[in-house]
Parts: structure tokens; sequence; C-alpha cells
């Protein structure tokens, strides 16, 4: 695989965006999910305020060979609000990318922790990275309930006694 950039999200990708979304919950989580489950979630990427989502907060799209092949946001400081990986670039280093981005990114915004509401699928990665299974919810989307868990990571200040001291 061709190697992984970031750059943020632009209003034009809001119809990219969606797709991802959809193909990512369609194609990765059904693993995880019932099919029932899967189509509730799915439909969040119809939603007209899903671009609005997106906007209000930073977004980063990756992009392989040029084209988007997931994106993550953070909302706040320290909120990781969505990440979604477009199937074909699953287990590649794509989510791993977008995620160590966004950690880098709170950390400079201040956060002392970043916390995310991260769903089966998702927990192995989040897991990885260093975070911390906090409690387990049930969301409702239309009839169906999806179970996720929220983790947490705590963060290391920028030029704090986790970073090689500089001379």
């Amino acid at each position: 695989m061709s190697a992984v950039s970031l750059r943020p999200y632009l209003p034009a990708d809001a119809e990219r965006c969606a797709a991802i979304f959809r193909a990512s919950v369609e194609g990765l989580a059904i693993e995880d999910y019932s099919a029932d489950q899967c189509v509730a979630w799915a439909a969040q990427a119809d939603d007209p305020d899903f671009p609005k989502r997106l906007v209000g907060a930073l977004t980063l799209v990756a992009l392989v060979d040029g084209e988007p092949a997931g994106f993550a946001s953070l909302k706040g400081a320290e909120t990781i609000d969505m990440l979604y990986v477009e199937p074909d670039f699953a287990r590649q280093g794509v989510a791993t990318a977008l995620i160590d981005a966004l950690v880098r990114l709170a950390a400079a915004r201040g956060a002392k922790t970043l916390t995310s509401d991260v769903s089966d699928t998702a927990r192995p990665l989040f897991d990885r990275r260093g975070f911390q299974a906090q409690r387990r919810n049930l969301v409702q989307l239309d009839d169906e309930w999806l179970a996720n868990t929220t983790m947490t990571k705590r963060l290391a200040p920028p030029g704090g006694a986790d970073e090689p001291a500089r001379h």
C-alpha cells in the first residue's frame, strides 16, 4: 500500500466522507453488530447534519494515492468523535495514522486526556494505541441499541517528561 497522507477536511469532502462512513459500518462493523444495528448506524450518513458535524470539529481526511481512504474528527480538545476507514484500506495503517495525528493535536491543544466512545470493531485499534476502557455504553439509533466502550488515554504535555530532552 502507498503511504498515508493527511489533510484537513474540506466541505467538498462531505459526500465522500458520508460514503466512507456508510461503507465502514456496512463492511467492517458487520463483524461485531447485527445487520439491523448496522443499517440504523449507517443511516446516520444520510442525516442533513452529518456534514455540520465534520465541519464543527477538527476533521482530518486520510489519503492513499491522493484519494480519501478514511477520516477522523477531534471535537474540542479532548474527544475523538469519529474515526472511519474505507473497508479496502482497513488494517493497513490508515486508522493508525489518523488516531496518532489526533493524539498529537489534542496534546498540542493542551488536553490532559483524550476520550472516545469506541465501537467494538475499533476497540482493538484503540487498545493498541494505549487507550484504556472506562465503561460500556448503550446507544439507541432508531429502534436499535448498539454497545460501545468509552476509552481514554492520558496525554503527555508538549515538552513534558515523556518527550526526550532537547539540547
